[in-house]
């Protein structure tokens, strides 16, 4: 239970069951025996060696994360949080005296390019109908999911789990009443007309409680990539990840010379991130763009996107001055 009262949600504890068989793991390869020691009075020697032993983990579990299992920052620094996270239990809830070692860990992160579709790409998905109909009938569902995820803004788990029920319509407009399944969030979105019509495509199927058929999200991303795929949206665009703090180019396959195309990097986030920067782009305001997305009002994760735009902003602005500097 969390200190509110609420239940940890299984997510998290499967990044806790995760990072604790990554801590067997390396004990066990490295040949490094783990413990918690309790610290109780002023001993300076006893101090030391604890601080000795927690700065060798670090160094020695950080090191085998990259150099062994070839771990980029982003996931260290998710071992290394939880890990910390642990240490705080243990001192808050279990009264267990282990210091302030773990304050020193440092938590790596790296700013992972936003994949988005361009406001010209979500319009030829809406409203091509020839493209549409040219797609097998399992990539036109997933086509219905993708766009409706593009639109409204929601994460994909509690895409999959809406249910007619949800959907609401009055004096003609439509809406979707959604608690989101991470966050809690209430939130009501107004609908356009072409995102409601999808779900209606879906709502009158009965053999599920829920709107959408149920895909499992690894064929999902297939999906929705062979989609890309056959829309032509195969520009080659590179992809590189961080291993501590160093850029690293990351090809499609190993031993591959392939470089990734925009098509091969389209993932389900794509959805909620286009449907986040649409409307960044279109002007709509920051507070209220957090309200449908769901993000807190001090949401560092969401001036990612405002940046994103920024600089899109910069680029049109650029054009504009290159134009009137024109003799």
């Amino acid at each position: 239970m969390k200190k509110d009262g609420k239940r940890i949600k299984p997510q998290t504890i499967d990044n806790y069951e995760y990072i604790y068989r990554n801590l067997r793991e390396f004990s066990t390869k490295k040949d490094f025996a783990l413990r918690i020691s309790q610290i109780s009075g002023n001993n300076k020697k006893l101090l030391q060696a604890e601080k000795n032993y927690w700065k060798k983990f670090y160094k020695g579990y950080t090191e085998y994360l990259y150099n062994e299992r070839e771990c980029y920052d982003n996931y260290v620094g998710t071992n290394i949080k939880i890990i910390k996270t642990f240490f705080k239990y243990l001192k808050e809830e279990k009264n267990i005296a282990v210091d302030e070692f773990h304050k020193v860990f440092h938590i790596p992160v790296e700013e992972v390019p936003i994949i988005t579709l361009s406001s010209e790409q979500l319009r030829f998905l809406v409203h091509n109908k020839e493209f549409e109909a040219a797609l097998l009938p399992h990539l036109q569902i997933s086509k219905d999911i993708f766009v409706f995820g593009c639109t409204v803004a929601l994460r994909v788990s509690d895409i999959f789990l809406l249910q007619p029920s949800n959907v609401h319509s009055i004096d003609g407009k439509h809406f979707l009443s959604v608690k989101t399944r991470k966050t809690g969030a209430e939130m009501r979105i107004k609908l356009p007309d072409y995102a409601h019509n999808i779900l209606k495509k879906y709502i009158g199927d009965k053999k599920s409680k829920t709107i959408f058929p149920p895909i499992s999200l690894s064929q999902f991303n297939k999906n929705i990539r062979r989609i890309a795929e056959q829309a032509g949206w195969t520009d080659p665009i590179g992809k590189a990840r961080e291993r501590q703090g160093i850029n690293k180019k990351v090809l499609l396959a190993r031993g591959s010379k392939k470089e990734y195309r925009f098509c091969d990097l389209i993932t389900s986030h794509t959805m909620r991130r286009t449907a986040i920067t649409t409307m960044l782009m279109y002007g709509m305001p920051e507070h209220l763009v957090k309200l449908i997305s769901g993000h807190a009002g001090n949401s560092k994760a969401f001036y990612r996107y405002v940046n994103y735009v920024q600089s899109f902003a910069d680029n049109e602005l650029d054009k504009v001055h290159e134009k009137i500097g024109k003799v």
